[in-house]
């Protein structure tokens, strides 16, 4: 895994781990962990970790966007990868724009 990624994998299990308290001590988060199968997640905490990455990422990462594109069954079955790799994409598009914008 890219370090990016690993360092986005960190910053989202902190956010994770914020989110569902004391639900996610014994929880080991990985790329292959589910936000509803292995965390338990219900929509009012992916509402709640969508408002942790805009305040961390701001505009950049855009959640419900992300989420939109996706079938139904895809949302109930999304891993932490699946959103790791959105946000290190996210930002490295912005990073593009910027550099072109110099």
């Amino acid at each position: 895994m890219p370090a990016a990624q690993d360092t986005i994998l960190a910053e989202l299990t902190e956010m994770i781990d914020a989110v569902l308290g004391d639900f996610a001590d014994d929880q080991v988060v990985t790329m292959d962990t589910t936000f509803s199968g292995d965390l338990g997640m219900e929509s009012i905490d992916v509402v709640a970790l969508a408002g942790r990455l805009q305040s961390r990422y701001g505009d950049t990462v855009n959640f419900a966007h992300f989420v939109a594109k996706l079938d139904l069954e895809t949302v109930r079955e999304l891993k932490v990868g699946q959103l790791v790799t959105h946000i290190a994409e996210s930002l490295g598009q912005a990073d593009e724009v910027g550099a072109g914008s110099r």
